[in-house]
C-alpha cells in the first residue's frame, strides 16, 4: 500500500487554481501528506524524494462530481423514492476503473445513485486509494449528498413500464411536493416532541422513526445536499420552484444540458451545474443540447463543472476541460477549474482539495505536457502525498502480469498432461454502470 512521502517537485509549471494563477519553473514541497511550500527553496530538507518536473505541469487532482464506477449496484428503482438507501453500502474497492481513473489524473469522485426514480439514494464521496479498504476510501467528514432525477428515466419513458407512479412530468413534480410535505410534517412532529420537558416526554408517544423521512428532513434543514439529474428547462425551473416553496436550495444540477436556457434563474437560485462538455442528441430530451452550454452558464455566474457519468470518459476529463476553451472561449485557467476546483466547491470539499495551496491535501498530478493536451500523460498521481499511480512502473507491472499468466498456463498444461480433468474458465463480465442502468 502506498505511504505518504515527503516529496519535492522541482521546476514545475504549477497550475495553482488560486490568485497566483499558473507559476512557471517553481517548486512544490509536500510533507506529511500536505502541501507545505510553493516557490523556490533556498535550502532543501534532507530525506526528501526529489522529482525533476522541468518542462512538466503540476496540477491538483481531477475531481469527478458524477461517477458510477467503484460500486456493485446503482439503481434501487422499485419505488419513486429510495432515500433510505446509500451507495456507501455497495462500494466496490476492487473495481479496476479506480486504477484506470488514477491513470487519468482523477483523485476524488462522487458515486451517485442512478436516475430510476425522482428521489434516489444517498451518494458516496471517495478518494481513489487503489488497494485500500472501503472505510479508508470514503472522504472523511464530507457533507452528505443525495441524488434526485428528472425527465425520461424517472417516468420510465424508455423502459416500457406502466406500473409505477409517476408516468408524466407533472407526476414527477407532485412526487417532490408530496414527499417534502410529508418530511416537513415529520420534522415538525419530532421537533415538537424533542422540545417537551422530560416529564412530558414520559407521558407522550414517541414519534415513529423513519429513515427515508429523516433523510428528506435533513434536506429541509440544510444538512444534506441535492445533486439532481436534469435535462429540460421546464423541469429544471420546476424543481427550483419546489425547493424555494420548502425554503431550501438545490445544490447541483447534473447533466443540465438545457442550463443555458435558464442560466439567469439558476444564478438567482444559487445552484451549481455539473454538465457534459459536448454530449447531445443521444435521446429525445437532449435534442436541444449545445456544446456552448458550459461556457454560457459560466459567463452567467453559475459555478460550472464537467463530469463523466462514464468509466471511460472519466479517464480523459483533462481533455473534456479543453472543450470549454474551444466551445465558448473560456480561459485555460477557468476551463481547468471545471474539472478540479469547481467540482470541489460543488461537493463542499474545496477547503482540502481542488487547488494547489499551502495547507491543502497533496492530491496532485504531474503531467508530461500541458494538462489539457491530447499528448499529456499523467506521470504521477498522488493522494495525500502517497503515489497511487506512476506511469514509469507500468512496463514492469505488465511484464509481471505476463510472467504470472505464463506460469498459470504452464501449470494448467502440466495438470492436463497428467490426466486431470479439464475445467473451462467461466467468463465474468464486469458491468459498466450509467445513470439508467438497472441491476
Amino acid at each position: 500500500m502506498p505511504k505518504p512521502q515527503d516529496i519535492l517537485f522541482k521546476n514545475a509549471t504549477v497550475w495553482t487554481n488560486e490568485a497566483e494563477g499558473i507559476i512557471e519553473n517553481t517548486d512544490v514541497l509536500v510533507t506529511n501528506g500536505i502541501i507545505s511550500k510553493i516557490g523556490k527553496l533556498t535550502t532543501i530538507p534532507t530525506n526528501l524524494k526529489i522529482i525533476d518536473a522541468t518542462g512538466k505541469h503540476l496540477t491538483s487532482g481531477i475531481i469527478d462530481e458524477h461517477s458510477h464506477i467503484a460500486a456493485s449496484s446503482i439503481n434501487e428503482g422499485g419505488q419513486n423514492s429510495s432515500a433510505e438507501v446509500s451507495i456507501e453500502d455497495v462500494i466496490d474497492p476492487d473495481d479496476i476503473n479506480i486504477f484506470r481513473n488514477l491513470a487519468g489524473g482523477v483523485t476524488t469522485i462522487q458515486i451517485l445513485h442512478g436516475s430510476a426514480n425522482p428521489i434516489g439514494g444517498r451518494s458516496a464521496i471517495i478518494k481513489l486509494k487503489w488497494g485500500e479498504s472501503i472505510e479508508n476510501m470514503i472522504y472523511p467528514n464530507a457533507d452528505p449528498f443525495i441524488k434526485f432525477a428528472l425527465g425520461e428515466n424517472v417516468k420510465q419513458s424508455n423502459w416500457g413500464s406502466f406500473s409505477r407512479f409517476p408516468q408524466t412530468r407533472m407526476g414527477v413534480e407532485q412526487v417532490f411536493t408530496d414527499y417534502f410535505q410529508r418530511a416537513k410534517e415529520y420534522g415538525e412532529t419530532w421537533t415538537k416532541y424533542n422540545d417537551l420537558t422530560g416529564k412530558k416526554k414520559l407521558r407522550a408517544t414517541v414519534p415513529r422513526y423513519d429513515v427515508e423521512m429523516e433523510v428528506l428532513w435533513e434536506i429541509l434543514r440544510g444538512d444534506r445536499f441535492v445533486s439532481c439529474h436534469s435535462y429540460v428547462q421546464s423541469e429544471i425551473n420546476m424543481l427550483m420552484k419546489v425547493a424555494e416553496k420548502f425554503n431550501f436550495r438545490i445544490n447541483t444540477f447534473t447533466h443540465i444540458l438545457e442550463g443555458y436556457k435558464v442560466s439567469d434563474k439558476m444564478y438567482n437560485h444559487g445552484v451549481g451545474a455539473s454538465t457534459f462538455s459536448d454530449w447531445w442528441a443521444y435521446k429525445f430530451e437532449v435534442n436541444d443540447a449545445i456544446p456552448y452550454n458550459g461556457a454560457i452558464m459560466h459567463n452567467a455566474g453559475v459555478l460550472v463543472a464537467y463530469n463523466s457519468d462514464s468509466a471511460e470518459m472519466s479517464r480523459r476529463l483533462n481533455q473534456e476541460a479543453a472543450k470549454a476553451v474551444k466551445y465558448g472561449g473560456v480561459s485555460e485557467e477557468d476551463a481547468w477549474k471545471f474539472v478540479t476546483l469547481n467540482p470541489a466547491k460543488l461537493l463542499h470539499i474545496d477547503d482540502k482539495v481542488g487547488s494547489i495551496k499551502i495547507g491543502k491535501n497533496a492530491d496532485l498530478v504531474l503531467w508530461s505536457d500541458h494538462p489539457m493536451s491530447v499528448y499529456a500523460i499523467a506521470e504521477k498521481t498522488l493522494i495525500e502525498g502517497a503515489i497511487f499511480y506512476s506511469s514509469d512502473e507500468i512496463p514492469e507491472k505488465i511484464k509481471n502480469i505476463y510472467k504470472e499468466r505464463n506460469l498459470l498456463i504452464g501449470q494448467m498444461l502440466n495438470a492436463s498432461n497428467k490426466g486431470e480433468e479439464n475445467v473451462y474458465p467461466k467468463r465474468i463480465l464486469k458491468k459498466e454502470f450509467y445513470c439508467e442502468t438497472l441491476d
